[in-house]
């Protein structure tokens, strides 16, 4: 079922793999590397209390994004057709309220394990993130609903 929806990408965004996956990529790099060469960034006493702060930002974000599209009828899987463009709750403030919220909980694991080197390579996953997947969904949210994604997109930033 899921390789099948993979595959099928006629009318989907065709993101060059699932986000999560990609921001997982990279985390487990840049832990492996911090098993190599450990590399912390944090004081002991700071890696809960940060990890825990972005932690608690990176669910409201995520559930606010979620409850927004379930309330648009409008699937989260990017290889499902995208069934209205949304622009209500953290979508008002962000095109990619999910994108950050990965990104938030990518660095409060990076904190959790005082380790720099996910941090380093997070540049990387957000460029891997820019090219594969949000250029695309641009695109094809341009095709599909034209003008009046052109002016959502004018109004509202891609991150903040």
């Amino acid at each position: 079922m899921v390789l099948r929806r993979f595959l099928n990408r006629q009318d989907t965004a065709g993101v060059i793999a699932p986000p999560p996956l990609i921001y997982l990529s990279g985390w487990v790099a840049g832990w492996l590397l911090n098993k190599l060469y450990p590399l912390p960034f944090l004081p002991t006493a700071l890696t809960w209390p940060v990890g825990g702060l972005l932690m608690v930002c990176g669910v409201l974000c995520a559930a606010l994004a979620f409850r927004a599209m379930r309330r648009a009828h409008t699937p989260v899987d990017p290889y499902s057709p995208t069934m209205a463009l949304v622009v209500e709750g953290p979508y008002r403030y962000t095109r990619n309220p999910l994108y950050l919220a990965l990104t938030l909980f990518y660095i409060t694991l990076a904190a959790v394990v005082n380790s720099a080197w996910p941090l380093l390579l997070l540049p990387l996953v957000l460029l891997m993130i820019q090219r594969g997947v949000i250029a695309r969904e641009e695109r094809y949210l341009e095709q599909k609903f034209c003008e009046q994604y052109l002016r959502y997109k004018s109004k509202v930033r891609r991150w903040l």
